[in-house]
């Protein structure tokens, strides 16, 4: 098939979270299942990479109501069958350091930043010659594709594409005043509120992707389940549980060759599921970089974003209890302020049993997930996750709450191979932490636990394989 494939971000050129994993790795995946893969994304200042572009000697011409915008098209070919494309524009994406906004907040102008990005990419095709079978948005930045699709491009080759439209965040939908509508040229008939972009007499871009998509997908299948429900649902549950039938659950993976303890270049000792000896030199070198003492204890880690969303201050309410016991806590993350400055303070009450770095460092956050015994996540909500996923891999056991593609991913239970709790409350997040010292202390049993997780495959392909199953379905009818 030939899939057109549009995302804000696609790592390793650019990336904020976990959409920018996905955009990199799916359509790669894709790929190396022989479809003719071609990626389209904003080209941002200070792109990684960036000496990898060549022009492809065709360049953007979009006409909105506020004005005319233009800009070429460069490319960076990384296989036979995938290409990235880049949009360059430099008054929307080359005059800024930020994707989405900077330290004062999302920028005033991301209504027409991220239309320019949904009406240039299938323009792009078409200046490339390009028919695509299949047109896969991602998140609200693109969630205007869809429409425009249906919309203006109906008298083109591209009207013959079927549209995918993929949650991977629903609580981000891309709000802007209705005003915004006639700036962009939105034709006042999809300002509804049953079958379009009006919501709360303002345009949600998100909701243009749900309504207008042939298909809907999400980034784990318990996930798919809970934005149906209005505790997750962020006012779009109702329209969801109408196109059920059209939404469906497919996990994220990880890449396997950077997430590997067997060849993975961080780590002071490389080690598989049946040889462990590695894993605890990788303890020992963890709790000296953070300046720990050694000793036979158990070691809970994070690597995290300091967010409300992640549970961290959850987890800072319970800290101080689970800190009385001889346990290790080592964490790597930065965010909100009230957060980073809640464990630095911990920190300073228990210099010999806690240190954190408050900042992002890759090469930590490997040392953390091979050397830690344990790895907390108490998320309010978990879309897929990937940390834990990460963990399994390296045998350490995953202390996660019950929501998302948490309860996807870690496997509870005596013959499991991590510990879930189900309330978002202390006492449920202590409980965890007590059942995993008593695990701790049944080395036997602790070691199973560590081999069912390392032989678990989260690698993209058997994700990739589903989008293709979906994508095939989609060109049948």
């Amino acid at each position: 098939m030939k899939i057109l494939f549009i995302s804000s971000e696609v790592a390793p050129f650019s990336k904020t979270g976990g959409l920018g994993d996905v955009a990199g790795a799916l359509p790669a995946a894709l790929a190396a299942l022989g479809h003719d893969v071609k990626v389209v994304t904003p080209r941002y200042r200070g792109l990684r990479d960036a000496g990898k572009l060549t022009p492809t000697g065709q360049s953007l011409v979009a006409r909105f109501p506020f004005g005319e915008e233009s800009g070429p098209i460069l490319s960076a070919r990384l296989s036979d069958n995938l290409e990235v494309l880049f949009l360059e524009n430099e008054g929307f994406y080359g005059n800024r350091d930020g994707l989405y906004g900077d330290a004062w907040g999302e920028f005033g102008d991301n209504a027409r930043r991220f239309a320019y990005l949904s009406v240039g990419a299938l323009q792009a095709a078409q200046r490339l010659r390009f028919v695509p079978d299949i047109i896969h948005a991602n998140d609200w930045q693109t969630g205007l594709v869809p429409v425009a699709l249906q919309r203006g491009f109906r008298s083109t080759p591209l009207a013959g594409a079927k549209s995918v439209f993929t949650i991977h965040n629903l609580a981000y939908q891309g709000h802007f005043p209705k005003g915004a509508m006639d700036d962009l040229g939105l034709p006042w008939d999809v300002f509804t509120a049953e079958g379009g972009l009006e919501f709360y007499d303002a345009v949600n871009f998100l909701k243009g992707g749900l309504v207008f998509s042939d298909a809907l997908t999400t980034v784990s299948p318990t996930y798919a389940r809970e934005i149906q429900q209005p505790e997750q649902g962020y006012g779009l549950d109702g329209l969801l549980r109408r196109r059920a039938h059209r939404l469906h659950g497919i996990l994220n993976g990880i890449d396997a060759e950077e997430w590997n303890p067997r060849t993975d270049p961080f780590l002071p000792a490389r080690y598989g599921p049946l040889e462990l000896d590695g894993k605890a030199v990788c303890k020992r070198e963890l709790l000296a970089r953070f300046g720990l003492p050694d000793g036979d204890a158990p070691v809970f880690a994070i690597v995290s974003r300091l967010a409300w969303q992640k549970g961290m201050d959850l987890l800072l309410e319970v800290l101080p209890t689970a800190l009385q016991a001889d346990i290790r806590f080592v964490g790597v993350g930065s965010g909100e302020g009230g957060l980073e400055e809640g464990l630095r303070a911990l920190q300073a009450r228990h210099p010999k049993q806690m240190a954190v770095h408050i900042g992002f460092d890759p090469a930590l956050s490997h040392l953390v997930e091979a050397g830690a015994d344990f790895f907390l996540m108490p998320s309010r909500y978990e879309p897929c996750g990937l940390n834990q996923m990460y963990s399994l891999r390296y045998g350490t056991v995953p202390i996660v709450r019950a929501t998302g593609g948490l309860v996807d991913t870690v496997e509870g239970g005596l013959d499991g191979n991590g510990l879930l709790f189900e309330a978002f409350h202390p006492a449920a997040l202590l409980g965890a932490i007590r059942r995993a010292m008593a695990l701790y202390a049944d080395r036997p049993r602790l070691a199973e636990f560590r081999r069912r997780g390392m032989e678990k495959d989260f690698s993209w392909n058997a994700s990739a394989r589903k989008y293709e199953a979906l994508y095939t379905s989609l060109r049948a009818e």
